[in-house]
């Protein structure tokens, strides 16, 4: 078991795989020379060269376009889009090439590859440079989509989106990077699809992914000191999303808060909540309750930027009013 950082981990899974297989490639502005604006990929390109580690022009649509061309021809590409928000400069691609190559050619070519790109706010870079819009592709039939909230499940998932013959986007997230956590040193791939429940509890079910399964944990052991047991689902992977899981957890507690860092407006909360409604519907003693970021593009100011994102206590005031919601049905 070895202790390392959210960035270090993204790093050891890519530079396993490169050296598992030499299908294997990345490919992306200033991943190379400059070693990722994020470090994601530093030394890589001492280590494997310039032929694996591809330096490219500031042209997302074109990058990406080549992309899906070599993972159909047999390679298996790692993107790397400096942010989501870049990625709509790609969306043309993702959406209308790599996710629908498989289904329209009637599985005659695939289109094994990863996008790997950071989001979410509260690093003070304004409304276009901090958005949470992997709705975009969690919503599209042919993509993957995982969001890794602590090192070991980044280093999981990103190796197991690297092995999928799907396209696959990773998520991350900014706030995340400097994080730390403890990672197996025989941590092998795990099942796209698959949630966890990372804190097992009888009172409430917490559902959330990325950054926002951090706080639910966080807000869990607070309460922990106040009797109140709070179970955590990590949902680690939008597409495919894991129905049985969510379901499961809520019948045991009976009640439901959703954390989530993008609008509440048709988000990923609204995908969860409707899941528990169509599944455990029987078993809820209150409303299910969502706790997501402020409708506005993001602020610069940091005050302003802080003040919309949601946080921990926001998280722990849902939670008590679920509860106090569920004793006065009692």
């Amino acid at each position: 078991m070895s202790r390392m950082s959210y960035r270090q981990a993204l790093h050891e899974a890519l530079r396993e795989e490169m050296l598992r297989d030499e299908s294997v490639f990345l490919i992306g502005e200033e991943i190379g020379r400059f070693e990722g604006s994020y470090k994601i990929t530093a030394g890589m390109l001492d280590e494997f060269g310039p032929k694996r580690v591809r330096d490219t022009p500031i042209a997302e649509e074109g990058f990406t376009g080549a992309a899906v061309g070599a993972a159909m021809l047999g390679l298996r590409p790692v993107v790397e889009i400096m942010t989501i928000n870049f990625s709509l400069l790609a969306l043309d691609q993702i959406v209308n090439h790599a996710a629908k190559i498989y289904g329209m050619f009637g599985g005659q070519a695939r289109v094994p590859m990863v996008i790997r790109t950071p989001g979410g706010g509260g690093q003070q870079l304004g409304a276009t440079h901090s958005q949470n819009i992997e709705l975009y592709y969690a919503f599209v039939p042919g993509m993957k989509v995982v969001a890794p909230a602590t090192p070991a499940d980044a280093k999981a998932l990103m190796r197991a989106a690297i092995r999928d013959d799907d396209p696959v986007l990773v998520l991350e997230n900014l706030a995340l990077y400097n994080t730390t956590g403890e990672v197996p040193d025989d941590l092998e791939p795990v099942e796209i699809g698959r949630a966890k429940v990372v804190r097992p509890g009888s009172d409430i079910t917490v559902i959330s992914y990325s950054r926002m399964a951090t706080v639910a944990v966080q807000a869990a052991e607070r309460l922990a000191a106040e009797g109140i047991d709070v179970e955590v689902v990590d949902l680690r992977s939008l597409r495919p999303l894991d129905r049985s899981t969510i379901v499961d957890s809520v019948r045991r507690t009976n009640c439901c808060v959703v954390l989530e860092d993008d609008w509440l407006t048709y988000g990923i909360g609204a995908e969860v909540a409707a899941t528990v409604s169509d599944g455990a519907f029987d078993w809820l003693d209150a409303p299910v309750r969502r706790v997501a970021m402020a409708e506005v593009p993001m602020p610069y100011a940091k005050s302003l930027e802080t003040a919309a994102l949601p946080s921990l206590d926001d998280a722990i005031a849902a939670i008590r009013e679920t509860l106090d919601a569920v004793a006065r049905r009692h």
